[in-house]
């Protein structure tokens, strides 16, 4: 059986060649074992975009994304990048909706640039640095 794949998956390949120049294409999936793409895909991961990047001191603004491979319902909490002492846990959290995504109002007093980045609750998951200019 394995021998057929083989055969005629190399058969495929050679029609793409030949008729990748015709220009038709045709996809071939590769043999490379889904266990890898499994736990790949599974890792919890963050998306998250602020709503402003210049804001006055105490202007609210918001911070939303979605909690990727994090169960509905999840905590996630708001951090603070402070100096060289390393990120803060500031007093803001909520719980994601039924589709994993969260939209959480933020009010910075610190003037400069503040950097923030978003974890869920069992710290698995944490989202790209966000970068917001208070003024």
């Amino acid at each position: 059986m394995r021998q057929f794949v083989r055969i005629w998956g190399a058969g495929i390949a050679t029609v793409a060649v030949v008729a990748g120049s015709v220009g038709a294409t045709v996809a071939v999936a590769s043999p490379s074992p889904v266990q890898h793409q499994t736990a790949a895909a599974a890792a919890p991961a963050f998306s998250a975009k602020a709503s402003m990047k210049n804001v006055r001191a105490w202007q609210q603004f918001r911070v939303r994304g979605v909690a990727k491979n994090v169960p509905p319902g999840s905590r996630v909490t708001l951090q603070q990048k402070v100096g060289d002492r390393g990120w803060t846990t500031l007093p803001a959290s909520m719980s994601t909706n039924s589709r994993s995504m969260y939209n959480m109002r933020v009010v910075l007093g610190m003037k400069g640039h503040n950097k923030l980045r978003l974890v869920d609750s069992r710290r698995q998951a944490v989202s790209p640095v966000i970068d917001v200019w208070v003024r």
